[in-house]
């Protein structure tokens, strides 16, 4: 498990070192961080429910329900996993939306470390910084 753990680590940081290095990269936002590595790490991701969800205990229904599936260290793992998956997402679409819409690389680069650490506020950060740019949210993504 540590092993895998490692692993998956590594391949979410390589996006992140592609988006942090070349944030207007069409190879780097739309094809290496924002399709093949959450591709794979979704992959990985289906396996490790397969293999360690169907006996594991609790379940989505509560919050008890939910630390007890996830004292399932295979369960534990894929939630791991489903995390490095959809931030890494979510940064490749920050610097393809960044680009889009003409906002500096420096900026975006800002939103990034933070949607690596703590998803949300990444990308709550970019939003706001879109806001105060004058980028109707509601434009086309």
């Amino acid at each position: 498990m540590e092993t895998f753990f490692s692993a998956v680590n590594l391949i979410a940081l390589a996006g992140w070192v592609g988006l942090l290095a070349a944030p207007r990269s069409r190879a780097v936002t739309w094809w290496f961080a924002g399709l093949a590595l959450p591709a794979l790490l979704a992959v990985l991701y289906l396996v490790l429910l397969a293999t360690y969800a169907p006996g594991a205990e609790g379940g989505f229904s509560s919050l008890a329900g939910v630390a007890a599936l996830f004292r399932t260290p295979g369960v534990l793992l894929a939630g791991w996993v489903h995390y490095l998956a959809f931030d890494l997402f979510i940064g490749a679409w920050i610097c393809r939306r960044g680009a889009a819409e003409g906002m500096n690389p420096w900026l975006v680069r800002l939103c990034l470390p933070p949607t690596f650490l703590v998803g949300p506020v990444g990308l709550l950060l970019f939003l706001g910084l879109r806001a105060a740019k004058g980028t109707r949210l509601g434009r086309a993504a």
